[in-house]
């Protein structure tokens, strides 16, 4: 049994404790527990939240030193340091071998315990800036959902929180125990792009036109050869200003994203028909079912075969 303990502090944010919880925290039908999840803080007893109420959290910092997992969902104020005990405790338990890790501003704490010196980490993108500049030996990625190290890692904004907590199950339990959390939980096994694509730009000439129309246009024809060279005729620009709207705008290249809405039209034939994977890889635009087979594996983590017995829909 894997052992993850939530490191919290008064006043917690709900909802990044809420991903690491749903994620290792919750019996499911027909999955064997993997994890034993708990929380601690500091001083044992009420912890007050950004919610309203508090929560009752009986452990305290020696329920670190039998983590396999420390988790840190977050760290607010940002700018408040913790304290030397809570240091200690963070940096106890990595030397002796614990996986940590934060979600959003977590990231603070980890770098008040020197975890992240030397580096790349992450955190929200409202707070790289500030991270950055308060620990300069840290490399700050700000458009990445989640940095893992193996012995440490990170993750963005809020949301990005249950990224990287799937990633870590993925790594540590497989891609279909993942996939079946995932199923569970209602969200993707694994999600494309950086966090530059829900972030305000800083600058809005950036984005010049939108480029939703072009999405549609190229989502109605995935089975044929579209190309970048294609999409940026189609709208009529160079294919260096195609690219450089599809990373301001959604945090990824262009052909990158179009893979992305390949698989997913793969997912969805693999579960609600019948159709070779021949068929289903030229009606998807990856030519082959070995092309398929190749894309599919190294995009999720599984085979296409897998994928259809895992989620193929039962005639109701």
């Amino acid at each position: 049994m894997h052992r993850v303990v939530a490191l919290v502090r008064p006043p917690q944010s709900t909802f990044e404790l809420a991903c690491a919880a749903q994620v290792f925290g919750v019996e499911r039908a027909g999955l064997p527990t993997r994890y034993a999840f708990s929380v601690c803080t500091e001083s044992p007893g009420p912890v007050a939240t950004y919610a309203g109420y508090d929560m009752l959290v009986t452990g305290g910092l020696d329920a670190l030193d039998r983590a396999d997992t420390v988790i840190v969902p977050g760290w607010l104020p940002a700018q408040q340091p913790p304290s030397p005990s809570v240091v200690r405790a963070l940096r106890r338990a990595h030397s002796r071998g614990a996986r940590v890790v934060s979600i959003c501003s977590g990231a603070f704490a980890l770098a008040h315990a020197g975890l992240l010196d030397g580096r790349e980490a992450t955190t929200h993108w409202a707070l790289a800036d500030q991270l950055a500049g308060r620990f300069p030996h840290i490399r700050v990625d700000p458009d990445v959902l989640y940095v893992d190290h193996g012995d440490v890692a990170t993750s963005a904004g809020a949301g990005a929180g249950i990224d990287l907590c799937m990633h870590l199950v993925r790594g540590d339990q497989g891609a279909g125990y993942a996939a079946h959390i995932a199923r569970t939980m209602v969200m993707p096994p694994h999600r494309e792009g950086g966090q530059l694509q829900y972030s305000a730009p800083p600058h809005p000439a950036q984005i010049d036109g939108t480029l939703a129309p072009l999405l549609e246009w190229i989502t109605e024809r995935l089975g044929e050869p579209v190309t970048i060279e294609s999409m940026a005729a189609h709208e009529g620009v160079s294919t260096r200003t195609l690219t450089r709207r599809f990373t301001d705008q959604l945090g990824t290249s262009p052909g990158h994203w179009l893979l992305g809405r390949r698989i997913a039209a793969a997912q969805d034939l693999l579960e609600s028909s019948d159709l070779p994977l021949d068929a289903i890889a030229h009606r998807v635009g990856l030519s082959s079912a070995t092309n398929l087979r190749r894309r599919f594996l190294n995009t999720l983590g599984t085979t296409p075969g897998a994928y259809r017995r895992a989620f193929r829909a039962k005639p109701r």
